[in-house]
């Protein structure tokens, strides 16, 4: 029996109600923890390593678990595999908050493959599910993704502090939202079927193979470092040309606020063209501008600086998911997905402690600029290669 045009309707709307509801799920079990790090550390008797390996465990689940996400997916059936992504995210809050460290660094590492999961295969289930939404969703997801990012920031001292949770009952709070993502999901699994055509996990291109796959990859990772590198070392750069730590932080936020500007928009407008050299291009040299901006000690230039870096932080990052599901067709849209995040985040690791080996060296915070330039101008280099229109 055909289903209706209500009928598809609503079926639809689920779907899209879900994909959002799991993009909200991806972020706030990382960053709610960078806050109460003191605390964790001071509870667990953590040095300064072990508690600053928190959030670099999370990258390296990442990093790895990217690579065979895409063949759990064609196991599994796209939504089955990000259903078993979200339980894996919960399992994690839950078991990291029961015990001492192990089970603190255990947790944290289940949940980062849970995320990644759902992280790699949001991208081609929207494109095979909802090929005439890919700009809006891909928009709607990355923006709901950076936007709780903030919020799992914002929230983790107050629930923490001002609710009396302590720290473990901060971080567990984050179950109920991976809960709810769990019900809205269960109804798109269908009960017979595990995989088939309609979730394209059939064929696929060898991406390992292709230069073009290798372009996208590193254009993904030259984003993701300088995204994990700014969050690392920004603060420390302001506070050096004068501004107090509360001030640092508060700008950072508002940096970040920005982005969710650049996360909107960009996939809007990238789908909207059959090449997507310009507006990489564009965003390249705004990258530029901003970080030369911050060679400067005057505050207004500083604040102009880090607007132009917080639009273009939040518009390179979806604008990287957009081109994965524009420069393939297929299953190679998943293996894509896999094989540039993988780099992004093994790239994203490598750049805070670069920095900081390099802040060791020379005690010179214009090295950090320097890196950042040199990023801006390669990202821009590179998006006139991923911008061409053509197909791996």
């Amino acid at each position: 029996m055909k289903k209706t045009t209500a009928t598809k309707g609503l079926s639809e709307g689920l779907l899209i109600t879900g994909i959002i509801l799991v993009s909200f799920c991806l972020r706030p079990s990382i960053t709610s923890v960078g806050p109460l790090i003191p605390t964790i550390r001071e509870d667990l008797g953590l040095s300064n390593a072990w508690a600053g390996f928190l959030t670099t465990l999370p990258l390296l689940s990442f990093a790895t678990f990217s690579l065979f996400s895409s063949a759990i997916g064609a196991r599994l059936g796209n939504v089955r595999a990000i259903l078993m992504g979200l339980f894996l995210i919960a399992f994690g809050i839950f078991v990291r908050v029961q015990g001492g460290s192990f089970l603190l660094y255990f947790g944290t590492a289940v949940s980062g493959i849970g995320i990644v999961i759902c992280n790699v295969l949001l991208i081609p289930l929207i494109k095979v599910k909802l090929p005439h939404k890919i700009g809006i969703m891909t928009s709607s997801y990355t923006t709901g993704m950076s936007a709780f990012a903030a919020v799992g920031t914002g929230l983790s001292v107050p629930l923490a502090v001002g609710m009396g949770l302590g720290w473990r009952g901060s971080l567990l709070a984050w179950v109920a939202l991976v809960a709810l993502a769990i019900v809205i999901w269960l109804p798109q699994v269908k009960p017979n079927k595990v995989k088939g055509p309609d979730e394209g996990l059939t064929g696929g291109k060898n991406v390992w193979k292709s230069k073009l796959a290798w372009q996208v990859s590193i254009f993904m990772g030259i984003q993701s470092t300088m995204f994990y590198t700014l969050i690392a070392w920004l603060p420390d750069l302001l506070i050096h040309k004068g501004f107090t730590a509360g001030q640092a932080g508060l700008m950072m936020s508002l940096m970040q606020v920005v982005g969710l500007v650049g996360s909107f928009t960009a996939p809007l407008v990238a789908v909207r063209n059959t090449k997507q050299v310009k507006i990489s291009f564009g965003i390249g040299m705004i990258y530029f501008i901003g970080f030369l901006g911050l060679f400067f000690d005057a505050n207004w230039v500083i604040y102009i600086a880090l607007t132009l870096i917080g639009f273009c932080l939040g518009a390179s990052i979806s604008l990287a998911y957009t081109l994965i599901g524009l420069r393939t067709e297929g299953a190679t849209t998943a293996r894509l997905s896999g094989m540039a995040q993988s780099a992004g985040y093994y790239l994203a690791a490598l750049g805070p402690l670069l920095i900081g080996a390099l802040f060791d060296l020379f005690q010179n915070y214009n090295l950090l600029i320097i890196l950042m330039v040199i990023c801006a101008l390669s990202f821009t280099w590179l998006g006139t290669k991923v911008g061409r229109n053509v197909k791996i």
